[in-house]
């Protein structure tokens, strides 16, 4: 349903955001010029009255939010995380967003589960609590197994939830399509991948089976990290929309007091952070995609305890390898191999000039080593990065989007904790063990073996294949012919691994003498 009638839903947006303030309010943190400001105002007044009223007891920008539903709430919970870029005071005010929602009834929450389980509450959970927590899409409740004594979360989903979302998502589709169509410059972003991708995020965390099997998945690949945590979901009383897991005892990772209380020191917590993410990503391909506070708390012993796996994000090796490189390059303020790796990975098209781009890449990095991070504007670093990539014509990959997204966020939680954290210092032991470990001769030998795998499981065809081949020999062919298909075999195999070797050994001959 992405036809015309989206339009509506979009003038009764921008019609919220002015009936509740919270345009002034977002102009006002964006440091709109006078002249935006005005033509916003002027634009926005006629159309006044046909927006949302929301809740008059909530901070303007967070009634709009909460007023015009789920999609633009995972928005505003992504905006909490960065008060570098929105300012303080609306970043507090914004992480309301993160699990103090207006819950669904108790009552229709017990039947939900009844519904998806068949089993009554009350013969499986000795308690079974009001709401804990409420967020855009789901709430928990604190349960207690009869079975077991084991204290456990219940993960309900909201009622209409489903409907809700694919109403915002559908406006989205159609603000996209008229971006690129209004705009063809904007083409190069593609306002409609981005807009899908995010759909299909989002019906996986609607399915709360899908979730389920990520916190498994999660809980496993991050077993042996030191002071980290991951609830382990209890299959049984999981589905599609409910889903169990161990408790989570801990103060919220946004409560700055209770951490300090715990005596848990704030600094090497926020570094951990930003190092378990990074170790997640490039380590694991498997990482927490929505990590802020809401989601994140800190035991009594010091441990982070990550919850809430709805949104995962997944990148392949060679994407992780590209990643770490430009990480790298950056960290040794290398910015030329910095632009070969992009123009190697095709994010930058093969006719721009490579120098002018990593002059341009320089111009982003080097203002941020050697200075107190307090001092870096990291709204007015984006900003310059967008105008980077629009220069040298570099289209979105909506296989990063997730990464960015999750790093940017991440980086805004940890400097909540030490606003004084250098993200490069912290990175850099990270990136330097990953580019040890997949671009050394392990990784040759790694990378060997699972061609070698790949191969063998032609094994059972390769006598047959033989056998061809004899047959076609014997027929009276020109000699060349004859002999190519024998030929072609092993000269596949010899060139692979001729490539393959001697690509590795000057990469890793290179890396190491500079």
């Amino acid at each position: 349903m992405r036809g015309p009638h989206n339009l509506w839903r979009l003038i009764r947006t921008g019609a919220t955001f002015e009936r509740t303030g919270a345009m002034g309010e977002v102009l006002e943190a964006m440091r709109a010029p006078p002249r935006m400001r005005l033509a916003a105002r002027v634009l926005g007044w006629p159309f006044k009255l046909l927006g949302l009223r929301g809740d008059p007891a909530l901070p303007p920008l967070v009634r709009a939010l909460t007023a015009l539903g789920p999609a633009y709430i995972k928005f505003g919970q992504s905006l909490a995380t960065r008060p570098d870029i929105v300012g303080v005071e609306l970043a507090d005010q914004l992480r309301y967003l993160q699990d103090q929602l207006p819950p669904f009834p108790l009552a229709e929450a017990r039947k939900r589960f009844e519904s998806e389980m068949d089993m009554p509450v009350d013969s499986v959970f000795s308690s079974f609590s009001e709401p804990v927590a409420a967020a855009s899409i789901a709430q928990v409740h604190h349960a207690r197994l009869i079975a077991t004594g084991d204290e456990v979360a219940v993960k309900v989903l909201r009622p209409g939830i489903e409907r809700a979302f694919r109403k915002d998502i559908d406006a989205f589709y159609f603000a996209a399509g008229m971006i690129e169509f209004l705009l063809p410059s904007t083409r190069r972003l593609r306002p409609r991948d981005v807009i899908a991708h995010f759909d299909n995020v989002v019906q996986g965390e609607l399915d709360l089976r899908i979730e389920t099997a990520s916190a498994a998945e999660f809980a496993a690949n991050t077993e042996g990290d030191a002071g980290f945590q991951v609830p382990r979901p209890i299959w049984h009383l999981s589905g599609r929309t409910v889903m169990t897991l161990g408790w989570a005892a801990g103060v919220p990772l946004g409560d700055n007091a209770a951490i300090d209380a715990l005596g848990v020191d704030r600094a090497e917590l926020s570094s951990r952070v930003l190092r378990l993410f990074l170790q997640h990503a490039m380590r694991d391909g498997f990482f927490h995609a929505d990590m802020h506070q809401g989601n994140l708390k800190v035991a009594a012993n010091g441990d982070l305890i990550a919850y809430d796996f709805g949104i995962m994000g997944q990148i392949d090796e060679y994407t992780r390898r590209v990643y770490a490189e430009i990480l790298y390059g950056f960290i040794r303020k290398d910015y030329r191999r910095v632009a070969e790796v992009h123009f190697e990975a095709g994010y930058v098209p093969a006719d721009r000039d490579i120098d002018e781009f990593a002059r341009a890449l320089r111009s982003v990095g080097e203002p941020i080593f050697g200075m107190d991070a307090t001092r870096i504007s990291m709204a007015r670093l984006l900003n310059y990065l967008f105008e980077v990539t629009e220069r040298f014509g570099m289209e979105t990959r909506t296989e990063l989007i997730l990464l960015q997204r999750t790093m940017v966020v991440v980086e805004g939680v940890a400097r909540s904790l030490n606003p004084s954290i250098n993200i490069w210092e912290v990175a850099r032991p990270v990136v330097e063990d990953y580019i040890r470990r997949s671009l050394g001769p392990a990784a040759l030998a790694h990378d060997l073996g699972r061609a070698l795998r790949v191969l063998s499981r032609f094994g059972p065809q390769l006598p047959a294949a033989l056998e061809a081949a004899l047959i076609r020999l014997r027929k009276p062919e020109p000699e060349i012919r004859r002999r190519a298909p024998v030929h072609a075999v092993w000269w596949v195999f010899a060139g692979a691994f001729v490539s393959m070797a001697g690509f590795w050994a000057g990469y890793w001959a290179g890396f190491w003498l500079g």
